[in-house]
């Protein structure tokens, strides 16, 4: 490993020591918890919508959201490692064959639509991820 890729690993170690950044693929539904600064004032948006694609690249990996915005395609480009984003959950898995799904830029309506992965493993997980979930609200709430 050469001296860039090391450095690259340290910051990315640094990074997400405070965060968990789960495994999710395009076509998964994803909410993407934002760190907004208004004025003096810090508070945390969500961004909910489809995984188009992703961007393996080391310390500059990055996903592609789309979502719909009263009627209009919105798409936000997030970097994995930013410390803009404070939360990634997965909200369902869905079940494609592609690696980018730009192909959903020109649908509308119910042929834009992702058919939830329902078998397999990654469904098992899915499962154990939303439970998982659940059980660590319940216990943050007690």
């Amino acid at each position: 490993m050469n001296i860039l890729q090391t450095l690259e690993q340290e910051q990315i170690t640094k990074l997400t020591a405070g965060k968990a950044i789960p495994d999710f693929a395009p076509g998964d539904t994803v909410k993407v918890s934002v760190k907004v600064v208004e004025g003096s004032r810090e508070r945390l948006q969500a961004y909910e919508g489809v995984v188009i694609g992703r961007r393996n690249a080391g310390f500059n990996s990055s996903f592609t959201v789309r979502k719909i915005s009263y009627g209009e395609g919105v798409e936000r480009v997030f970097p994995l490692y930013s410390p803009n984003v404070a939360e990634i959950e997965v909200v369902r898995r869905g079940d494609v064959r592609r690696a980018k799904l730009y192909y959903l830029r020109s649908r509308r309506g119910k042929s834009a639509r992702i058919a939830e992965q329902t078998t397999g493993y990654s469904a098992k997980v899915a499962a154990a991820e939303r439970d998982a979930v659940a059980a660590e609200k319940k216990a943050d709430k007690a």
